[in-house]
């Protein structure tokens, strides 16, 4: 039958077919689910932390994240015959864990992303066993890379070591080569202070004194929180505070003795992600993220973010693999994701981690990335951030 006999313009029924092949690609696509592992009563998401927004923390639950991974995949999903539906898999506290993992296995849920503190990470592991594939996209402990690392979990937020050694770079770049160190008193500051040792030593960086803070309510130790009795040798370049809290370290830039730049928990920053990064369509995924979720994206949300992507990138590619071929693939370097950073993103073989550039920050916009310009690597320049293949002591096995 004609066009005329129709009664219908050819673009017209161009169109109706065009959206009718959508509709059935859509009906006959195989869904996935991605559960977004999280605590109700997350001392990380206690509502005076999310209202400070201290610098590399996080400023709310993953979902919506996650949600706009999920959003920006479904082009290329629905061509492959493939959906991805979200699932938010939150339990009212570390004692109802056990039961929330064992239902999500239950449920044959294959991919769970984890906004969970490092201890708890591990039970998902141990929950999970190897049906599943699972991104760890909060917790920074580099244990969890290490002696705690498992084949079939991944980490698309950076870890401490990385982050330091980001920092460390910056700073042996620009020649601020003498750090004052302030240090905290807990047992996360002290990991954070090891990590940040490690890095100066890697890139020639001098730890010109170590000095303790804390944060009392005794008279007596008033002393031990004060900026300008702490920083007033003359000796350094840069005050490098160790702060895994964040509260006292807000209070540090432009409060010191000496006019020096403050580095590491506040100042200069080194960061997954900055909402006012503006190269390699950083400013579309910003806004994107901002429309839905009502609040800036932070590192937390773009390794959630980028974790849903690289589920994506399995199913349009290795739909029908089993998630230990899945992971096995991660771990090969055959699978890439678009970040927003600028190169194209991979896993390292030997303890899951996605390589990725870091960003210098501060509260306003982006300073520098790392790795740096002259920094070099035999094989990827990605790999000087964090634990070489020579230094790791991961031992799964994918």
């Amino acid at each position: 039958m004609s066009a005329r006999a129709t009664g219908m313009p050819i673009a017209g029924r161009v169109g109706v077919a065009l959206a009718l092949s959508a509709w059935l690609a859509g009906a006959a696509a195989a869904t996935h689910t991605v559960a977004v592992v999280s605590l109700d009563d997350d001392p990380r998401h206690d509502p005076r932390r999310l209202e400070r927004g201290y610098p590399g923390h996080p400023r709310g639950p993953l979902l919506h994240a996650a949600q706009l991974g999920a959003n920006d995949s479904e082009v290329g999903l629905r061509a492959a015959g493939q959906q991805l539906q979200v699932r938010e898999a939150t339990a009212r506290g570390a004692s109802d864990l056990p039961r929330l993992l064992q239902q999500l296995r239950n449920d044959k849920v294959t991919y769970w992303v984890l906004d969970l503190p490092a201890p708890l990470v591990t039970q998902a592991v141990q929950a999970a066993g190897p049906n599943a594939v699972l991104f760890n996209a909060s917790a920074t402990a580099d244990a969890l890379r290490g002696t705690g690392c498992a084949a079939q979990l991944f980490h698309t937020h950076p870890s401490q070591h990385m982050l330091q050694d980001a920092l460390a770079q910056y700073l042996a770049a620009r020649n601020w080569r003498n750090a004052l160190v302030l240090q905290g008193p807990s047992a996360e500051d002290a990991a954070l202070g090891e990590s940040w040792q490690r890095a100066a030593k890697r890139y020639g960086v001098k730890v010109t004194a170590t000095k303790p803070f804390k944060l009392s309510g005794d008279p007596r130790e008033r002393d031990l929180a004060n900026p300008r009795l702490l920083t007033t040798d003359r000796n350094h370049d840069v005050v490098a505070v160790m702060d895994a809290d964040g509260e006292f370290a807000r209070t540090l830039p432009y409060a010191t003795q000496w006019p020096r730049p403050v580095v590491g928990a506040n100042g200069l920053v080194p960061l997954a992600w900055h909402p006012q990064w503006e190269r390699n369509g950083g400013p579309q995924v910003n806004r994107r993220f901002a429309k839905l979720a009502e609040r800036p994206m932070t590192g937390q949300d773009w390794a959630a973010w980028v974790a849903v992507k690289t589920v994506a990138s399995l199913l349009r590619d290795h739909a029908k693999a089993t998630p230990v071929e899945q992971a096995r693939l991660l771990r090969s370097g055959q699978v890439f994701v678009d970040g927003a950073k600028g190169p194209r993103l991979s896993y390292r073989a030997w303890d899951g981690q996605l390589r990725q550039p870091l960003f210098l920050s501060h509260v306003d916009g982006v300073v520098g990335t790392a790795p740096l310009d002259g920094v070099l690597h035999p094989t990827e320049v990605l790999d000087t951030l964090g634990v070489d293949e020579k230094e790791t002591a991961c031992k799964a096995k994918p």
